[in-house]
């Protein structure tokens, strides 16, 4: 029973979608000094107060949302929602999560990163009770988020990220974005079960902007290798890591549009072998070029 209790808090901290918490090692990695202890310990610290903050906006979100998720055939089995965590345990963890937040943050001590949490903190409380209602605007919030994780990285370390980067990691996940409304706008052929913001899109629509999202980010992560600045902190042989960003974003669209499989961007990431298989060889290119060449 306790195992049982532990998981269902597992669940509504939504753990497994820390990994998009990863992104606040970019700027360390791309820098060639992630393996350096103060970098990596700042940003391993801004990665866990990032996923703290990222945990409690969930709960906030389950608890707004529990009657509206009792309604919906797969969201139903959310904890609060399937009653196996009361909505005043789920606001006693909200505070310890948040007490937890601002006591790194004070030991911390890094207010650049602080009032980018506080920015983003903000941000999904207004997405939770508004925002993710309304088109376009709630694709963007989502990719700004990815966004603030990169920026956050950057704080909490001092290193500087190319415009080359942001502009790679903002468009990669309006990417993943428009890709998990599609699947929401397809799997609302089979549940039936609709929100708001649907009504802004149509499958035609997102197939465009998919199109269009994948083509820049291809074209900004090609600009960002062949920069002056890539090619003399990495080794000129980085051109071919495209290979690898191509097929994953191929891999990303065949998912999308021929298999319409592309609601959840983090369950495609653990179960879809080729996406895993592509991005670790592109993570082994690159930690290669950068750090034993």
């Amino acid at each position: 029973m306790k195992n049982t209790k532990f998981y269902a808090y597992i669940q509504l901290m939504r753990i497994k979608q820390w990994v998009k918490n990863l992104f606040v090692f970019v700027a360390a990695f791309f820098s060639g000094k992630v393996l350096e202890g103060d970098v990596f310990l700042n940003s391993l610290y801004a990665f866990l107060l990032f996923s703290l903050v990222a945990s409690a906006v969930y709960v906030i979100n389950d608890i707004a949302d529990v009657e509206k998720d009792r309604l919906h055939p797969t969201k139903k089995n959310r904890p609060i929602a399937a009653a196996k965590i009361k909505i005043a345990n789920a606001w006693i963890l909200l505070f310890i999560l948040i007490g937890a937040t601002v006591l790194g943050l004070l030991l911390f001590a890094n207010w650049q990163l602080a009032g980018i949490l506080v920015v983003y903190f903000v941000m999904n409380i207004l997405y939770s009770v508004k925002l993710k209602q309304v088109a376009i605007v709630d694709i963007f919030i989502i990719a700004f988020g990815f966004l603030l994780r990169v920026l956050a990285g950057g704080a909490a370390t001092e290193l500087q990220i190319t415009d080359w980067a942001i502009l790679l990691n903002f468009v990669l996940a309006l990417v993943l974005a428009a890709g998990k409304r599609r699947g929401e706008l397809k799997n609302l052929e089979i549940t039936g079960v609709t929100r708001k913001a649907l009504a802004g899109y149509s499958v035609n629509y997102l197939d465009i902007i998919l199109a269009i999202s994948s083509t820049v980010a291809i074209v900004c992560y090609i600009m960002f290798i062949v920069s002056p600045e890539a090619q003399e902190r990495f080794h000129h042989n980085i051109i071919y890591t495209v290979v690898f960003v191509i097929f994953g974003i191929f891999r990303y669209l065949q998912l999308a549009l021929v298999f319409d499989n592309s609601e959840s961007p983090t369950k495609i990431l653990y179960q879809d072998n080729y996406i895993r298989f592509t991005v670790l060889l592109w993570l082994v290119a690159f930690l290669l070029l950068i750090y034993f060449r």
